[in-house]
């Protein structure tokens, strides 16, 4: 059932991009009296699942779920259609139109990936609002259990002031800062101390297997107990260890350094089961392990019940809505374009993280949450607006660096070369799936 919800996520969110992208191009086109022959859901190589001709448009779903695509007449596109071309301009073909008029029709498509994602993110602040633990509450600082980070000099217990000299205001915000950062300001024992983030601190990530770089300190919460554990009827689900050893317990890791130095042993312990602590005894192995399952994360209600952090809720009216969704929306799409700039910087090793439709479908959880639908769809509007601005032929970008080309010198280039320029795009964009998808193939058997 989990696959099936993830699958529905993924296609849904995919098929809804793919439809308004195309749209974006669809509409201009019809509105400059521009010939569209075809739009595609996913790709019709030698046949489709479904189409129906309207007027002069054949709409149809294609087998291949790998994008979807218009046809416009008179255009050097996809299909790669030379019969066509070959013949004289026609009025109703793209290249008889001006090339202002041309210039929308490209732009059409990413600039409805845009809108989209501000629009999401507008309606997500008024339903939804915002639910954050403010920084400055954290008192007891973060939690590092990355060797790797832990190497470059962050510890568990800091606490994370600022990134690159800009003050962190919430909590949620420290991955993501630190990840496209270069130095974190620190303060431990009352002391603060700058970091020197590594150029290829991703790369490290990735080699570690953990992506993961600091994470709220939560309590050691037993969700489960392995079958052959001999704590199995010991602990129960939802237990929150408070003592181990006679040591008093506050947070996970520090349950986690206890229990290295007590292996093939029993010690007292003190848990807390509904309001009332109880007193047991919990056996280690030789693995420094005792065979719990225990809840890594808690969610923010969860942490506010049990007094942990103070959690902080703040709710919009509809216009309130719009600066604040505007703002969310500017922030992912400087976010993303700061990605891309590491991705194609070889130092940073950030290429080596680019995934294909695996990595997409797998960041979609197996349970529905219609605020996380939304929220990866808006990031992936932005993500498929931004790649499609990409100066390569056969993408957007390719077009409208040619069309102002052309605007700007008043000389346009010729088919042949559009043709030429349109298979090296294709070579160029194959070469990309190759490399994303071989990657999320590369991680699947290491197990990364």
């Amino acid at each position: 059932m989990e696959i099936v919800i993830k699958l529905s996520q993924f296609l849904l969110s995919l098929s809804l991009l793919i439809i308004l992208h195309e749209l974006g191009h669809f509409i201009p086109a019809k509105l400059f009296k521009t010939r569209v022959e075809k739009f595609y859901l996913f790709f019709d190589i030698k046949y489709s699942l479904f189409k129906k001709k309207i007027g002069e448009t054949e709409y149809g779903i294609g087998w291949l779920p790998l994008g979807g695509y218009v046809k416009i007449s008179g255009m050097i596109d996809e299909s790669m259609d030379k019969d066509q071309m070959a013949l004289p301009p026609q009025p109703w073909e793209f290249r008889s139109k001006p090339a202002w008029q041309r210039l929308i029709i490209m732009l059409g498509g990413v600039t409805v990936n845009f809108i989209l994602a501000f629009i999401i993110y507008i309606g997500m602040t008024f339903a939804y609002g915002d639910l954050y633990i403010n920084n400055s509450d954290v008192k007891d600082g973060v939690w590092v259990s990355n060797p790797v980070v832990e190497k470059i000099g962050i510890q568990t217990g800091d606490k994370i002031i600022a990134v690159d000299g800009q003050k962190i205001e919430r909590f949620h915000e420290i991955n993501e800062k630190i990840l496209m950062g270069k130095e974190v300001t620190i303060e431990r024992n009352g002391v603060q101390q700058t970091i020197a983030l590594p150029i290829n601190f991703i790369d490290k990530l990735m080699s570690g297997g953990k992506i993961s770089i600091v994470e709220l300190r939560v309590p050691f919460v037993v969700t489960a107990t392995d079958e052959l554990s001999p704590n199995k009827n010991t602990v129960q689900p939802k237990d929150i260890i408070t003592s181990f050893n006679g040591t008093p317990i506050k947070y996970a890791d520090e349950l986690f350094a206890l229990i290295k130095n007590a292996k093939n042993k029993t010690v007292p312990a003190i848990v807390k089961r509904n309001d009332k602590e109880i007193a047991l005894s919990l056996v280690v192995n030789d693995s420094s392990k005792m065979g719990i399952g225990y809840a890594g994360r808690l969610p923010y209600d969860n942490l506010k019940k049990l007094g942990l952090y103070p959690v902080s809720e703040q709710d919009y009216s509809f216009f309130e809505s719009f600066p604040i969704g505007i703002e969310k929306g500017k922030n992912q799409l400087l976010g993303y374009g700061k990605q891309l700039k590491m991705i194609f910087n070889p130092n940073t090793g950030a290429y080596k993280g680019v995934g294909g439709f695996a990595a997409i479908y797998n960041i979609f959880p197996d349970t529905w949450s219609w605020e996380i639908f939304w929220t990866i769809t808006a990031l992936l509007s932005i993500m498929l607006g931004v790649m499609n601005l990409l100066p390569i032929p056969a993408l957007d970008g390719g077009h409208v660096m040619f069309l102002l080309y052309e605007i700007i010198s008043g000389r346009k280039p010729s088919d042949k070369f559009m043709e030429n320029a349109q298979m090296v795009g294709f070579v160029l964009l194959i070469s990309l799936l190759v490399f994303a998808n071989g990657n999320d193939i590369y991680k699947a058997i290491v197990g990364k």
